[in-house]
């Protein structure tokens, strides 16, 4: 059956309202940004919220039976994105179908999650051994692998996260993972070292050259001068901010030194607009709603929950980081939107989705110790 029964005091109204709360932030900073998105981004939060509340209610077995119906539109909509994709910012990364047009590799995240989610329940006698890890790899290489080539090397780095996610949720035993780590960390040190060469042609020019702007701002000021300008409007807005939509002369928004302010850098927005204050709000829920989820993982019924949940947390955690950290000049610019927040209806109501299913595993979680958390004692004391 799709829908199963629950208790009430189980269903998870502080997460909705939280997830609630940052979207109206999300839809006026959007419209701030730009004023012509201000119905599209409403429209578009109040389409997810409803898929969300709908998902929320149904059994999440019954979703996580279709994986791999999942797993092949996910596939086949990423090679079409290099086959008849439409190209901008020099990569192609959206789809036109139907006269509605999205962007792939944001909903293949959550696919991504919902597959592996079922894959390892039904592998989960077996998960450890080599084959099934190998065919993991296999199976999460190849919409990395084409998300690679579009070329989309942030949200390549976004389903690594996630795999690595999904692979610990599973509950890989802690000596393969400390194995993997081992092999890992130095081949992904040389694999950085070498793609960072002037000569080489793993990634893009312009990938590399915004990775030596950080290093040397100066020798690169067309590339910085984004992030420069952000940094400048956050900082003016201090404490309180200077109002929203204000008709300061001294704004930077209004000055028009932010391109993409309505996505990778609404942050800069909402700390012009609303000060430190706003800023604070915004991180300290994105915060709340990413550990809401891991705890929900943690207290899963079973592995699948816990994977969609957990999974859920840390591409909400590590994606808000990397947009912010962006925003703030810590780290170089890339083009990950902040979730609930940033323009972007594939993005939003891809996540909503997600969150959808995370709710439906709270309503279904364990009171006290999750099973996962009785996996991961085993797993230490075999260790």
């Amino acid at each position: 059956m799709p829908f199963k029964k629950f208790k009430i005091r189980d269903y998870d109204f502080k997460l909705i309202l939280m997830v609630a709360a940052l979207t109206v932030i999300g839809v006026f900073a959007v419209g701030s940004a730009e004023s012509t998105l201000f119905k599209k981004q409403m429209y578009g939060a109040i389409a997810g919220l409803v898929i969300m509340l709908v998902l929320s209610v149904i059994d999440y077995h019954f979703v996580l039976k279709f994986y791999i119906v999942m797993y092949v539109l996910n596939i086949a909509l990423l090679v079409l994105v290099l086959v008849l994709g439409e190209s901008s910012h020099n990569a192609q990364r959206w789809l036109k179908i139907g006269g509605i047009k999205f962007q792939p590799s944001e909903l293949a995240k959550i696919l991504l999650i919902l597959f592996f989610a079922q894959f390892i329940m039904i592998q989960k006698e077996k998960f450890n051994s080599f084959p099934i890890i190998f065919i993991c790899v296999i199976l999460a290489g190849i919409p990395i692998a084409l998300v690679f080539k579009q070329p989309d090397l942030s949200t390549t780095i976004m389903l690594g996260v996630i795999f690595a996610t999904v692979m610990f949720a599973g509950k890989l035993k802690f000596r393969i993972i400390l194995g993997i780590l081992a092999v890992l960390i130095p081949a992904a040190a040389i694999f950085i070292s070498i793609a960072l060469r002037p000569e080489s042609t793993i990634i893009e020019t312009y990938q590399k050259e915004r990775v030596y702007a950080m290093q040397d701002p100066d020798s690169y000021p067309n590339l910085v001068y984004q992030q420069q300008n952000s940094v400048t409007a956050i900082a003016s807005g201090m404490l309180d901010g200077k109002g929203y939509k204000n008709n300061e002369i001294t704004s930077v928004k209004n000055g028009n030194f932010l391109s993409e302010d309505q996505t990778d850098f609404i942050f800069a927005i909402i700390g012009e607009e609303f000060g430190f204050k706003g800023s604070v709000l915004v991180i300290v829920l994105l915060f709340l709603i990413s550990l809401e989820c891991i705890s929900i993982g943690r207290r899963a019924p079973d592995v699948g929950g816990a994977i969609v949940a957990s999974s859920m947390g840390i591409l909400i955690g590590v994606q808000s980081f990397i947009n912010i950290g962006v925003a703030t000049f810590l780290i170089p610019n890339t083009g990950l939107p902040l979730p609930f927040v940033s323009y972007g209806l594939t993005s939003l109501i891809s996540v909503f989705a997600g969150m959808g299913v995370v709710i439906n595993v709270r309503t279904q979680a364990k009171r006290g110790n999750s099973s996962v958390d009785d996996y991961i004692t085993m797993d230490l004391m075999k260790f």
